[in-house]
């Protein structure tokens, strides 16, 4: 098998192997596996479109376009979302700003033949081609792409830096409305022409930005649907066709050994129900289960005190005699984890031992009485703040 040492970052295209080799020999060795830049992938490359249809195209009410201006001097990002219009391109400064069109390929056919130049990848993985024009200076600044990426140049020259590093950092600058990446140190740098073609896997940082002259990049994006979202949309198609009869079922429940306790036994039921849950670890599907359970068919939730209480006014009403009294609506559930254990109440998660969480789901009035240990009293507190336990005070004249 070959080693990831042995194969090149760079290669040279043609107009028989735009990949510079084949492409089965690219999705084994590169495809979502390594970065790679193809020099000439598409020689003597004419774009199929001129930048000022794609700015026409910008002022479109329905395209998707962004207008990105950077204050190299401050380091302030400006983000337009389209649709543009014309007095947005007149208040351009004369570099540093970048237009971003979404999915051309729907609106201009010779755009749209570009795909055809990659039907070795199956048609539903291609998302879209995206198209950005930039003046020298232009870019979106260093950042990370959840998808495969096929970068073209189109016009003019672009220099791309990009990180193989698996260790970089990959946390986002808080002050900027787009995804920037907060550290950026290329491993690799590059000027490309039109013609060059850098091919991207998810998840490698990069940075690409206009050099000397206007600047059109041609991006040819893949689909790639989050797990979040492909739960969510399995979900909601599961449910959509499930039978209201078919439930949660336990004829083999034997007799509670622990109040409101998540059991294995109940756990086991639960993946029976859910087949498709069937590989979540007790932990994960714990706490999905109990948030779920105790949210479940609530008609009102408790509404918290107008004002919270602080850990010192709790402590002088508990140690006065005070009781703590279990909302009506207060639905509660624990399960035992590897810390001790975790109390479920509407939905919400709140980490304990297993003496109280028991203890919190048996008891509706609970008397915790003086020298109550900093552990509990910050649970009792959170629960008293979000209202689910309320305070009565004591009756003592």
């Amino acid at each position: 098998m070959t080693t990831s040492h042995a194969l090149p970052i760079e290669v040279r295209g043609s107009a028989r192997q735009p990949l510079g080799m084949s492409p089965a020999q690219f999705l084994r060795d590169y495809w979502q596996k390594r970065p790679l830049l193809i020099r000439q992938a598409f020689p003597d490359f004419v774009p199929p479109i001129q930048p000022d249809d794609l700015a026409g195209l910008a002022l479109e009410e329905t395209a998707l376009s962004r207008l990105i201006i950077h204050d190299e001097n401050r380091d302030r990002w400006k983000v337009k979302t389209g649709p543009l219009t014309e007095k947005d391109f007149a208040s351009t400064p004369d570099r540093n700003w970048t237009l971003l069109v979404q999915d051309v390929d729907k609106w201009d056919a010779d755009v749209a033949a570009l795909l055809e130049h990659f039907s070795f990848l199956p048609s539903w993985r291609l998302d879209d081609i995206m198209i950005s024009y930039a003046e020298p200076g232009g870019g979106v600044g260093a950042h990370v792409d959840q998808y495969d990426v096929f970068l073209l140049q189109g016009i003019g020259q672009r220099h791309w830096a990009i990180s193989t590093d698996p260790a970089a950092p990959k946390d986002f600058r808080p002050d900027v409305e787009l995804k920037q990446l907060q550290h950026f140190e290329p491993t690799h740098e590059w000027m490309l022409e039109p013609g060059d073609m850098l091919y991207l896997p998810p998840g490698v940082p990069h940075d690409g930005v206009a050099f000397g002259g206007p600047c059109m990049t041609i991006s040819v994006g893949m689909r790639a649907p989050s797990r979040a979202e492909l739960t969510g949309d399995l979900a909601d198609y599961l449910a959509e066709r499930l039978p209201d009869e078919l439930r949660y079922a336990d004829a083999d429940l034997a007799p509670a050994k622990a109040a409101g306790e998540i059991d294995r036994a109940a756990l086991a039921r639960v993946r029976e129900a859910l087949p498709f849950a069937a590989t979540l670890d007790d932990a994960t599907l714990a706490d999905w289960f109990g948030r779920f359970i105790t949210r479940y068919r609530n008609a009102q939730l408790p509404v918290p005190p107008e004002k919270e209480l602080t850990e010192a006014a709790l402590r002088k009403q508990l140690d006065g005699g005070a009781s703590l009294l279990r909302h009506p609506w207060a639905r509660m559930a624990w399960a035992r984890d590897k810390r001790g254990a975790t109390l479920f109440v509407n939905g919400q998660a709140y980490p304990t031992s297993v003496d109280w969480a028991g203890r919190v789901c048996s008891e509706r009035e609970l008397a915790p009485g003086k020298d109550l240990p900093a552990a509990e009293a910050s649970l009792l507190l959170a629960l008293v703040n979000d209202g689910n336990l309320v305070v009565r005070k004591s009756r003592r004249r």
